[in-house]
């Protein structure tokens, strides 16, 4: 079985765009539950409402795989997913060592959506002497004193770091030294790496933050349409009429004629 040391997926060398690769797995997640309810077909306005993108986007991401769909038809459901987990790397096993197993760590090791997605949990990472040997989802818990040899020998090229922040750059440094190319990273810090190394964080406060932004703009707006026109200012008066002749501009008419537009001071 292949490991995630022996391959690397071929998007870059294939000139994919870096915003094209970020949707693969949208379209993926809506093709495999198509998939799943054994849907042969699919259009491109039907496969763009699911992944959230507009079609014209999706028939241009597609276009970078060399599948154009059939006119009348759609796309082959089954043929597009096995061509872009093809493309994502998804078609041999990917190795992961979760470093930090706190509640976070254990929730993502419980996680079933890395096995049907083509990653293997390798082993799961703790500096506390007391999680050693503790079974986390199946899976018992590994001493940080062993992570390098860990990685050596389960061929390990992705590391998921959940830690405190503390420590984040630590770790990432220690596992970047070990071989881990590709790093996703759950610690509230940014992290910084060498060339050849990607990273993907993951901030769930930041983007609860940004959810509140919203919420505290429609609630504004729904505060405003509530209150309703401000019936305390005086109204208007308008100004009288000019007599016909009498601007001292004859050279300038407004909309209706004979009336300037912007009436002199």
């Amino acid at each position: 079985m292949a490991t995630g040391r022996t391959h690397r997926p071929a998007t870059r060398s294939r000139g994919i765009p870096e915003a094209t690769v970020a949707r693969l797995p949208l379209y993926l997640r809506a093709l495999t539950a198509l998939s799943e309810r054994s849907v042969p077909t699919v259009s491109s306005e039907e496969l763009a409402t699911a992944a959230g993108v507009n079609s014209a986007k999706l028939r241009k991401d597609f276009s970078y795989l060399g599948s154009y769909g059939t006119r009348g038809v759609g796309y082959d459901v089954e043929y597009l997913v096995y061509q872009i987990s093809r493309e994502l790397g998804l078609t041999q096993d990917w190795p992961v060592v979760i470093v930090g197993i706190g509640n976070l760590g254990a929730a993502l090791a419980g996680y079933g959506g890395f096995a049907s997605r083509g990653f293997r949990v390798a082993a799961l990472i703790d500096a506390d002497p007391a999680m050693t040997g503790r079974p986390v989802a199946g899976i018992p818990v590994q001493h940080s004193d062993d992570l390098e040899k860990i990685i050596s020998e389960d061929g390990v090229s992705i590391g998921v770091i959940a830690t405190p922040a503390g420590v984040a750059q630590q770790v990432c440094d220690r596992l970047v030294a070990a071989g881990v190319t590709s790093i996703l990273n759950f610690a509230p810090t940014v992290l910084s790496v060498p060339d050849g190394v990607d990273v993907r964080k993951v901030d769930l406060s930041i983007e609860l933050q940004i959810l509140a932004f919203h919420e505290q703009r429609k609630a504004g707006e729904e505060s405003s349409a509530e209150e309703g026109p401000d019936t305390d200012a005086e109204p208007a008066v308008a100004a009288p009429p000019a007599p016909r002749g009498a601007t001292g501009d004859t050279g300038r008419k407004g909309p209706d004629g004979d009336v300037p537009a912007v009436m002199p001071a």
